[in-house]
């Protein structure tokens, strides 16, 4: 018996009743707008292969194969699309491995929706439009949309997609990250992103920051225009990243191409591989429309709504009291 009092919820009665006036607000936003609410499973064959989101492992029998926490719908959805489901959304909880902190809870809400035939300009319309209704009064008054390349000479002098390793690694001394001879150009572009960019972005306003590098497109097309970035953008405010978006690529064999490249980088790294998720190859394959997808951390932006300063505040249970 501990004898404390971590039987308790971690956010108030006040703050529970806000997230449950946020949820059916956005449950609301997505009515009127036409998009069908669906719901995939939580567990899931196979893992992402994204070095930098880390999947938990369920084993529900000793015989049986390995499953995994889902960290996004994504995959589950996408077949739904291939199937001909239409604009659908999902509010689900997820679960991400070594992620905790003021911003960060392993297990988290996720608000995910996929638009089809939408391009990348009206989905981020979308995603402002869902975020000023979440925030109400809280909500910036301006909003803005500024270039990966752009935002990263405004901070850094560099052009993010030209500067040699050694000037981005020079950018970075101040953050304390050392690195060595086999950190990549991404590992120093991630981290200049959270450290210099990312904390700047947003300030009094709502800043949608697209064209990441195509090293990063992950599950974005590339651009027809540029193809050195992705169509892809990230929301921010007041230095929160709230949301992650895509025009989602729907070529089966460049994205097995992508998991294979992510798996080599694993093994660089010392990670367990990811077996790849052929049920989503399938579906690609079998003709994905054209669409633009977005996921939003519900928890986040329940934070700015309600002016809390960490996660926990706006959980009933966080995994440290689960």
């Amino acid at each position: 018996m501990s004898g404390g009092a971590d039987w308790r919820a971690s956010a108030t009665r006040e703050r529970l009743q806000a997230r449950a006036t946020l949820l059916a607000r956005a449950r609301e936003f997505f009515a009127t707008r036409g998009l069908m609410e669906v719901d995939t499973p939580l567990l899931v064959n196979a893992p992402v292969s994204d070095v930098h989101i880390h999947s938990a492992r369920v084993q529900l029998a000793a015989a049986a194969a390995p499953l995994y926490l889902h960290t996004s719908p994504e995959y589950a959805m996408k077949r739904l699309l291939a199937g001909g489901s239409g604009d659908i959304y999902q509010i689900c909880h997820v679960v991400r491995g070594e992620e905790s902190g003021a911003r960060h809870n392993p297990e988290f809400t996720l608000i995910e929706w996929y638009r089809i035939g939408a391009g990348l300009e009206a989905l981020m319309d979308e995603v402002e439009a869902l975020v000023r209704a979440l925030l109400a009064e809280r909500a910036p008054r301006g909003s803005e949309r500024v270039s990966y390349r752009e935002a990263f000479r405004r901070e850094t002098g560099l052009d993010p997609l030209a500067a040699p390793v050694a000037e981005l690694a020079r950018a970075a001394a101040d953050t304390g990250f050392r690195g060595d001879a086999a950190s990549t150009r991404d590992e120093w572009l991630e981290l200049l992103v959270a450290t210099r960019i990312g904390p700047q972005l947003g300030r009094g306003t709502l800043t949608f920051l697209y064209g990441y590098p195509a090293s990063q497109a992950a599950l974005a097309r590339l651009d027809p225009q540029d193809p050195r970035v992705a169509q892809s953008f990230e929301l921010y405010c007041e230095g929160l990243e709230l949301a992650n978006g895509f025009h989602e690529l729907g070529a089966a064999d460049e994205q097995r191409e992508r998991f294979r490249r992510d798996n080599e980088e694993r093994r660089r790294r010392g990670l367990p591989e990811a077996p790849l998720d052929e049920r989503l190859l399938d579906a690609l394959a079998s003709g994905l429309p054209d669409c633009a997808g977005v996921a939003l951390g519900f928890d986040r932006t329940l934070m700015l709504a309600v002016g809390a300063s960490h996660i926990d505040q706006v959980l009933a249970f966080p995994t440290s009291r689960a």
